[in-house]
């Protein structure tokens, strides 16, 4: 390692830390019937694993089932952008053979599809606003170098705030001003971050690229990220179909409704964008990725045919044992939250992926990523003793797609982010303009009453 922070002091060395760890472990435990008792739905859930309504929108929508009667009946998962169907947006921008994204932008935003002219408008209006301020990756992303990219992405969006006239004022046309800019110079801000770490961490030359005017998202990050600054029209073309597939998914996922409470508050835009990167990062909502690659990598070291099933599935039921990976028995990549027999995100990904995967000479990663999700809905059912439906997610292959196109594992998450910011600010948009009240909701406090005690009486 390079850079080394020696300005912190060991916090044992000043006093007993673990006295305070102690204390904390007292404080912090609440019995689990509490739960129960109260009848408090853990996690914003309902009983039966869906999300606890909290609002409505026109947005984006995620369905992968159907509730009759009480009972939830699988259904093949949609993704809809503005009623959109994810997929036919795909499959159009595939077959016109040209680039999404931006058109996607669009959507979300305004909520319809884009006329040439419209379309031509907004890229160019996005082009203008991709270029970061006047030494802004100097002072800003430099300075204070982070091992996280998110965290440094989350840095840099707040720091915004900074360059802003106007930073405060939460009009429609100032907040859309602030979102395009934002997501116009996010994918810039993750390249120079991961170009700074590479840097600082590791000893490699610093080579900072600027944007393009006339390329779209996915051609500019390629192009920034990459020392040779070469791409190939497949590769960011895949990358936009990623950033498309992962640009939104309805109000109730984490991150957005963490950009939606800030926003309930009044907040500015870097403030509440900055949050819900921070909410992505966490392991269990876009830093899944990360974790599935880990897991993939393990398979792959321990498997001697991607072709044999039955040795393929003795060693998924060690990891469900917890005997191997990182013991804590899941199979990453695999079952969601919303959808059952199928995710549309994963579908379109594991369609438009095998062809570059067999070229790039990642066939046999392709087979054994297809062996994971075939064999482990019924291992998992049995090993459980239950029978759950259940289906791969967009995790399981996008690890593989990024790691086809040369990505950095460092990048799987702020890539979800670049995308993802798109629908963090339709969300915000349509707060500001819709709900226009404080997302506040109860806790039941279960702590017993207390007699204030004299220091010297304790």
């Amino acid at each position: 390692m390079l850079y080394n922070n020696n300005s912190n002091i060991n916090i044992n060395d000043v006093g007993d830390f673990s006295a305070l760890v102690d204390a904390a472990k007292d404080a912090y435990t609440i019995p689990a019937e509490a739960f129960d008792n109260y009848r408090i739905k853990r996690g914003l859930r309902e009983p039966d694993g869906t999300g606890v309504m909290a609002g409505v929108t026109k947005v984006g929508n995620a369905h992968g089932y159907v509730v009759s009667e009480g009972e939830k009946t699988p259904i093949d998962g949609k993704l809809e952008y503005r009623g959109v169907d994810m997929t036919s947006l795909i499959e159009g921008f595939v077959a016109e053979d040209r680039y999404g994204f931006e058109e996607c932008i669009y959507l979300l935003l305004f909520g319809k599809l884009p006329t040439s002219a419209e379309l031509e408008n907004f890229k160019a209006i996005l082009a203008s606003r991709r270029h970061l301020p006047h030494r802004f990756t100097e002072d800003v992303l430099m300075n204070v170098p982070s091992r996280s990219i998110m965290n440094k992405m989350s840095i840099g969006v707040l720091s915004l705030y900074s360059y802003d006239d106007n930073p405060d004022d939460t009009s429609l046309e100032n907040v859309l001003r602030q979102c395009i800019d934002v997501i116009a110079k996010l994918p810039v801000i993750a390249a120079h971050s991961y170009a700074v770490y590479r840097s600082v961490y590791f000893g490699k030359s610093l080579n900072l690229h600027r944007a393009h005017d006339d390329i779209g998202t996915a051609q500019n990050f390629l192009r920034i990220l990459r020392s040779s600054k070469q791409y190939t029209e497949e590769e960011a073309k895949l990358l936009d179909l990623c950033m498309v597939i992962q640009a939104e998914h309805g109000g109730g996922n984490n991150s957005t409704f963490s950009c939606r409470v800030l926003s309930s508050s009044g907040t500015d835009t870097y403030s509440a964008i900055s949050a819900a990167i921070g909410s992505l990062k966490g392991p269990l909502h876009g830093g899944a990725n990360i974790k599935v690659q880990e897991m993939f990598d393990c398979i792959k070291e321990n498997i001697r045919d991607v072709n044999d099933d039955e040795e393929i599935t003795a060693f998924l039921t060690k990891i469900l044992k917890k005997e191997a990976c990182d013991g804590k028995g899941l199979i990453y990549g695999m079952g969601h939250a919303v959808y059952t027999m199928s995710d549309p995100r994963a579908v379109m990904l594991k369609k438009y992926a095998e062809d570059l995967a067999v070229q790039k000479g990642f066939g046999d990663d392709f087979k054994l990523l297809e062996a994971i999700e075939r064999i482990t809905p019924d291992l998992f059912n049995s090993f459980k003793g239950t029978n759950r439906v259940m289906c791969a997610n967009v995790d399981l292959y996008s690890g593989l797609v990024y790691r086809m196109l040369g990505i950095p594992t460092e990048m799987y998450t702020p890539l979800f982010a670049m995308a993802r910011v798109a629908g963090w600010c339709a969300h915000r948009l349509e707060e500001f303009q819709t709900a226009k009240k404080i997302i506040r909701p109860g806790y039941k406090s279960i702590a017993p009453v207390q007699e204030y005690i004299p220091l010297d009486k304790r």
